[in-house]
Parts: C-alpha cells; sequence; structure tokens
C-alpha cells in the first residue's frame, strides 16, 4: 500500500506539479524534506537521488536544458538550500526553468540558533524570477493560500523559463504517514498568445543600411532558424557570426570569430564596422567581438531575445523581445535581400585566415591545439558535446564542432563549478549520447558530479589535463606575477585513475599522443559503463603552441594583399 505525507501543503504542491505535467524532481537527503521525499517517490514523479546539493542543484539544470521544459530540485533546510545557488545564478542568466523546492524550519525558528536554519525566505531573490513562501498546514486560509502560492510559482516558471523558489516551513512530526490523497480539483492552465508584427522602420532600417551584421550567441539548436539566417546570406545580404555553442552552421557563416578579428587594429575597427548590428541570443565568449563592436560603434543595434536586452556593445537602440524564429521569419519576408559588398570584405578576411589556419594545422605538434583538432575530426555525429568553461571554450572556438554537433556549454556565468553535474543531467534525459570536453580543474572541481546512479553507459568525458588552470598562461597579465603557478594557475600533478575507479568508470589515459587517434574510434564504441578518457598535455607547451597559432595567422600586408 502507498503511503503519502499527511501534511496538506505537502499534497497540494504535489499535485499541481503533476497538473502542470512537471513530474520530474531531483532530491538531496535530509530530515526536513522529508514528508517531500517520500510523498514524491510514492506520488507518480520520476524522482533522482543526488547527495551533494551543489552537484544536484547542476544536475536538474542540465535535465531541464535537455527536456527543455522546468524541473523541481528539492533539498533540507539550511546550508543545504545555500549549495544550491551557484546553479541558480547559472539558470538565471540562461534562462533554464529551475522551480526550487526548499524545505525550513517554521519561521519562528529562524536566528534562534535552531540546528539547519538560516534567513531561507528569498534567499535567491537577486538570481531569481520569483520568490515564495508556502504557509504550514495550521495557518488560516493555508490550503487555499497554498494552492495559490504553488500555482503561481509554476506558471511564472514556464512563463519566463528560469528559476522560481518555493520555500516550505514544516514542523515535527514529519513522518505521519497517510493511505489516502485529498480530493483535489483540476488546474484551468493560464494560455498566453503573442502576436509580433515586424515594424515598418525596420524594414526601413535594414534596406538602408549597407553594412549589416549579425553576431549568434549562446543558442539552443533550431533547424528553423539556421534555415531562415541560411536566406539573410544565400545573396550576401549580411554578415552571419557564430560561435561553438550557438548552434547554427553554414558555409557563408563566420564560425570562428576570434580567427578573424583577433588582430584588428584601430582601422580595422572602422573599416568592419557595421551600419546595423543585430545580435541574438544570449551571452557571447569571444572577449575580441566585444572590444571590436564597442570600437566600432554601430549606428543601429536591434537585440532579439525574449528574455535579456544586455547592452553588451553600449550602442543599443532596440530591444526587440520576441523569439528568434518570429522575428526572423518576418524580417525574411519583408526586406529586399540585396548582394552588399560588406560580405566581400568579410569574406576576404576569412579565406586569408583560413588558408593560414590549415598551414599551421599541418606542422602542428602534440598539445591541446592539436587534441581539440583531432576531437572536432572524431566525434561521432549523434553525440551533444558539452564543453566546461575557461579553455575548453576556446579552443572549441577554434575549430568545426557545430558543423555536425551540438555544442552547450555554461556561459550563464561562465564558471568552471558544475560543467560536469550538468552534462550529467542533459545525459540522463536526453535521446541522444552526451560527451563532455572538459579541462583538468573543471573536471576536479565538481568530482560529485559522478556521485549519480542514473548516468547511461553511452555516455562519455574526456579530460584535456595540462596539469594546471592553463589558461592564465594564455592571457595576458599572470605570467608577469610570481603567484602564477602556486595560486593562480594552480598546478598540479593529479589525474583521474581513481576517480573513475571509484565512481565505476571504464578509464583510458593518452601520454603523449601516442595512438591518439586509434583510442577516440574505440572509446566511443558501446560499453556497460560510461568512460573517460584523460588525455596528458601537462608537459607540453600549450601556451606557447596557442600564441604561436595566433601569431602565424596574424594580417601579413604584403603576402594577405594579393
Amino acid at each position: 500500500m502507498k503511503q503519502y505525507s499527511s501534511k496538506r501543503s505537502i499534497q497540494i504542491l504535489a499535485h499541481l506539479l503533476k497538473q502542470y505535467g512537471l513530474n520530474r524532481i531531483v532530491l538531496s537527503p535530509g530530515s526536513r524534506n522529508a514528508p517531500i521525499s517520500v510523498h514524491f517517490s510514492e506520488d507518480d514523479f520520476f524522482c533522482y537521488s543526488i547527495v551533494d546539493e551543489r552537484s544536484a542543484a547542476f544536475v536538474g539544470m542540465g535535465m531541464a536544458k535537455s527536456l527543455r521544459q522546468p524541473v523541481a530540485i528539492c533539498c533540507t533546510s539550511g546550508s543545504a538550500a545555500a549549495n544550491y545557488y551557484p546553479a541558480i545564478v547559472e539558470a538565471f542568466y540562461q534562462n533554464i526553468p529551475l522551480l526550487i523546492l526548499t524545505a525550513d524550519r517554521p519561521s519562528s525558528f529562524v536566528d534562534l540558533f535552531d540546528g539547519q536554519t538560516i534567513r531561507q525566505n528569498n534567499l535567491y531573490h537577486q538570481h531569481s524570477y520569483g520568490n515564495f513562501q508556502m504557509k504550514e498546514d495550521e495557518e488560516e486560509n493555508a490550503d487555499k493560500d497554498n494552492w495559490e502560492t504553488v500555482k503561481k510559482a509554476i506558471e511564472l516558471c514556464i512563463d519566463q523559463q528560469g528559476p522560481v523558489h518555493i520555500n516550505i516551513p514544516l514542523s515535527e512530526p514529519l513522518y505521519e504517514m497517510t493511505p489516502e490523497l485529498l480530493p483535489m480539483a483540476a488546474v484551468e492552465k493560464k494560455t498566453t498568445e503573442s502576436i509580433y508584427e515586424l515594424p515598418a522602420e525596420k524594414i526601413a532600417d535594414w534596406n538602408t543600411s549597407e553594412r549589416v551584421l549579425i553576431l549568434l550567441g549562446s543558442l539552443p539548436p533550431s533547424q528553423e532558424l539556421n534555415i531562415l539566417l541560411e536566406q539573410l546570406v544565400k545573396n550576401h545580404s549580411a554578415v552571419i557570426l557564430t560561435e561553438a555553442n550557438s548552434n547554427q552552421f553554414h558555409p557563408k557563416f563566420l564560425n570562428h570569430i576570434d580567427r578573424y578579428i583577433f588582430d584588428f587594429n584601430e582601422e580595422d575597427f572602422q573599416t568592419f564596422a557595421p551600419d546595423l548590428l543585430i545580435t541574438v541570443g544570449q551571452n557571447v565568449v569571444s572577449k575580441k567581438v566585444k572590444l571590436f563592436l564597442r570600437k566600432a560603434s554601430p549606428h543601429r543595434h536591434w537585440h532579439i531575445d525574449p528574455h535579456w536586452q544586455p547592452d553588451t556593445y553600449f550602442a543599443l537602440t532596440d530591444k526587440i523581445r520576441v523569439d528568434h524564429e518570429v522575428f526572423f521569419s518576418h524580417l525574411v519576408k519583408k526586406v529586399t535581400l540585396s548582394p552588399k559588398p560588406y560580405y566581400k570584405l568579410w569574406d576576404k578576411r576569412r579565406g586569408q585566415k583560413d588558408v593560414r589556419h590549415q598551414e599551421y594545422l599541418q606542422k602542428l605538434s602534440f598539445s591541446d591545439l592539436m587534441v581539440f583538432r583531432d576531437l572536432a575530426e572524431n566525434i561521432p555525429e549523434q553525440y551533444n558535446i558539452h564543453v566546461s568553461n575557461s579553455s575548453a571554450i576556446r579552443y572549441a572556438q577554434l575549430f568545426n564542432f557545430s558543423q555536425k554537433n551540438t555544442i552547450y556549454c555554461n556561459r550563464g556565468t561562465s564558471g568552471i563549478d558544475g560543467c560536469t553535474s550538468t552534462a550529467m543531467g542533459f545525459a540522463m534525459m536526453d535521446k541522444n549520447p552526451v560527451v563532455l570536453i572538459t579541462g583538468d580543474l573543471s573536471f576536479f572541481y565538481d568530482i560529485n558530479g559522478l556521485w549519480n546512479n542514473y548516468i547511461p553507459p553511452y555516455t562519455r568525458i574526456i579530460i584535456v589535463n595540462n596539469g594546471e588552470g592553463n589558461i592564465f598562461r594564455i592571457i595576458p597579465g599572470p605570467e608577469d606575477t610570481n603567484a602564477m603557478g602556486e595560486y593562480i594557475a594552480t598546478s598540479h600533478r593529479k589525474n583521474a585513475a581513481y576517480i573513475a575507479k571509484h565512481f565505476k568508470f571504464d578509464y583510458f589515459q593518452v601520454e603523449k599522443g601516442e595512438g591518439f587517434t586509434l583510442v577516440l574510434e574505440n572509446f566511443f564504441k558501446p560499453s556497460t559503463q560510461p568512460k573517460i578518457l584523460e588525455i596528458n598535455t601537462r608537459e607540453e607547451a600549450n601556451a606557447h603552441v596557442l600564441k604561436d597559432y595566433f601569431e602565424y595567422i596574424k594580417f601579413n600586408p604584403e603576402k594577405d594583399s594579393e
């Protein structure tokens, strides 16, 4: 016989979640949230037990990212709730719908030094779309108010596609059970329908602009968007710059921003400046493109996104809050798509840089750069690729990963925390397998991302272990300090062999590039356990190779003017 929590507040919560189709919940252990854990595990929910709350929140975020619908996460009170914060901030800036359920002591216990009791109500108010607190069963109008509170919170999470917090005070006893559920009504769900019309002045702005530049930031995959954007470059009407995690690819898109603009000088900033800049989606990785566009000062800048309207380039003139596909479907039908010399300007530079890029790759020695070149060529096309932050995503920008794979990276706040956990959560939900490409510090920082009993056996993790935070040898500044090795790059000699064994991953290692391609081929073959491949590049001059690469492909007035 099933046993449900006798607390009416929990029964109302569960009923409303099911009414809205939110049937997946990541649970972390604890006593204060036991009524929720016991009830949900009995009441037709898909429940996942993840012990470490910081990891659990990122796992939930990865699940929601794959499903493109809200996932609930639930923890006990006190520091457990505080450990959710890194993932909530990331979900906030990526617009990933997380419904955060934190169990709490009664409000009267706050600041009495009772165990695991903190100021938990509104804990995430700066990085969430809504913060709510339920009443306890004994309070006046508790059932009615709790129904309205939970309903409003769920609808806000769905509408805003971001984190929403419900704090749930629970008094003892916590383990009183009942075989009966309260009779509750079905919910009449709110429906919204948005209608968008492209204003006439936007059509005029496009048609009178000789230099239209479209920059794509972080975006989920969308074949419809890709087809619409292709129409804008078919006749060279616009220039489209993409990044690896823009998930849009076409031979006429400029798919490697840094390769083409890293050596722009003051004259180039004006030569390549757009009249009309259209930015799409969210965060961009390239610092170089931010510098370029801030220097270029475009006359008009439209940003297309239903959620965020940041003035990243200090030139924003139009905030267009609409889905990307809706906007461009109107645009391609109504504007003039005539050839512009602006495209040829960019295309010529692209051709020069691509030749140099290929020349350099022919003489490339074993290094991080070579590893990413070979990964781009050898990862099977059915894999979703998750890339960790720091140097890994920057290397990925230089190669054609998004030509055949979907690319994800936590670029909301761009931290290394939670990259592994996010990828594992995504892998748990997606029909296609996941490979995580990560640096060593990102991997070791989030080891508990592997403390997860739901990781599919076809999941793969590739660790590029250069023995430190090698990005600090790439960017200007840190190398000139005495704190570089120990305190900034945090050099180490760790490897993942025992971690893999502990978490029951098959483990492979590559040293000095020997047999790398053959190892990769075997690495992606089916297995009964997930696999980790660790590539040791710590003895290689990785930062020097990357700097030498950019030096080699620099603009050469004599050679490139031919």
